[in-house]
């Protein structure tokens, strides 16, 4: 690479650019309210991590571990990752300081990138990021209905509701999981020349992993797999009956996927995803479950949990399909010609600002004549055009021009300007 070439982001790390970021402050501001409304706390964590955090919790045979983090020594020779998920990590932290002894039951959210070496496509990025939520602490159904509640609220909320579908599964008790298990070995085992590689390397590893590949070479030993809900106990199906019987009432279609099993060793029980045809290959666009042994294995008290993720990208691609969100514009453009007026304006400007607390203001900056600040002015969007010249500054007044209305131009008093956008834009006053 020459001196003078243009350095590129990294491969499968995308900017987010202005005109794009009405979309995602669109998604954050009604995910942060319903977290509010169903009285969920933020956590925030690195976004770096030990790496045998994830080969204990997510899988040493899982892809992600396999082929997918971004794993490296520092230069004290520690290996570390950078997270590829929220779930461990979160849990880390409540174990690190002892949260959950304090208070057993948390429900909390985050959200934020994660990083994994994926091949980058439509969707599909090795930065993504991530609207995620872990409830902790709580047995039976009920929790696991109320976050599938929450998020039907939020497709509603997006208006996307019609483009997504609910599967569920049961990963079952530890008894009938190991009673599948060797189902699943007798079975592959019969196939043995149809599996693929990595199918073959987790046969006796871990073989709901092979349940998970999406090698399209995989799908015809697929299709007749023995059914996990063949196998569930009465304890894992009066589970799973229980959840059922609270979405029936809440009138959230579903279906049950006995061939889901997500790609995270640490699920238990329950496991879902909400899925749709509009992302081509990129079908989830939310998925998660219970995970009621991982807090005891990374070393905190027992405790039950319940999670999900959303990937933002995904949800970002269906949103932009739907709608045309634009970039917000300021409502005032404060233009400013001449020396005193050019000393009055920024002043002029924080004191709108300070009493306006809604108010969208910007200060024409640089210079130049009023022609080319009027074009500036037009483009940026504003309402209103503030003309601020030697003139006006002398005698502590404003010219107003609207800009988006047939409306005489009219001269108001520096003094009278916070009543008069009251008036004029709705705006409320700072008490």
């Amino acid at each position: 690479m020459s001196s003078s070439s243009a350095i590129q982001a990294v491969r499968g790390m995308n900017d987010v650019l202005p005109d794009e970021i009405a979309y995602w402050q669109h998604i954050e501001t009604i995910w942060r309210r319903l977290m509010t409304q169903y009285a969920y706390q933020e956590i925030r964590f690195p976004l770096v991590e030990a790496a045998s955090l994830f080969q204990r919790s997510v899988g040493e045979t899982s892809d992600i571990v396999e082929k997918e983090t971004y794993t490296f020594a520092d230069r004290n020779g520690d290996l570390l990752t950078l997270r590829p998920e929220g779930t461990a990590v979160c849990v880390r932290a409540l174990v690190q300081h002892s949260v959950l002894q304090q208070q057993p039951v948390q429900r909390l959210w985050y959200m934020g990138p994660m990083f994994r070496h994926e091949r980058p496509q439509k969707g599909r990025y090795r930065q993504f990021h991530q609207l995620g939520l872990e409830a902790f602490g709580m047995h039976g159904a009920a929790i696991e209905a109320e976050i599938l509640l929450l998020t039907t609220r939020l497709w509603q909320e997006l208006g996307l509701s019609a483009l997504f579908k609910l599967q569920i599964n049961s990963l079952g008790t530890p008894g009938t999981r190991a009673a599948y298990r060797a189902a699943l070995v007798a079975y592959f085992t019969q196939h043995h020349a149809q599996l693929d590689e990595d199918s073959q390397r987790r046969l006796d590893k871990n073989p709901l992993r092979i349940l998970d590949s999406k090698n399209p070479a995989m799908t015809a030993v697929l299709q007749n797999v023995p059914q996990m809900t063949d196998y569930l106990d009465e304890v894992a199906r009066a589970q799973l009956n229980q959840l059922c019987a609270y979405l029936d009432k809440a009138g959230i279609a579903y279906e049950i996927n006995s061939r889901l099993v997500r790609g995270l060793d640490y699920y238990t029980g329950l496991v879902f995803e909400w899925v749709t045809e509009h992302l081509g290959a990129q079908a989830t666009v939310c998925g998660g479950g219970r995970y009621d042994n991982l807090v005891a294995e990374l070393g905190g008290p027992a405790s039950e949990a319940v999670g999900f993720s959303i990937g933002m990208e995904r949800l970002i691609l269906l949103l932009q399909a739907q709608q045309n969100l634009s970039s917000p514009v300021p409502d005032v453009y404060l233009l400013n010609v001449g020396e005193l007026a050019e000393q009055n304006a920024l002043k002029l400007a924080e004191d709108l600002r300070l009493a306006l607390p809604d108010l969208s203001l910007l200060v024409h900056c640089g210079g130049g004549g009023f022609k080319s600040q009027f074009k500036k002015a037009d483009k940026s969007g504003a309402k209103i055009a503030l003309i601020l010249g030697d003139d006006e500054a002398k005698q502590t007044t404003v010219t107003v021009k609207y800009l988006r209305e047939e409306r005489e131009q009219v001269t108001v008093p520096q003094y009278e300007m916070v009543e008069f956008f009251k008036k004029e834009l709705g705006l409320r006053i700072e008490d």
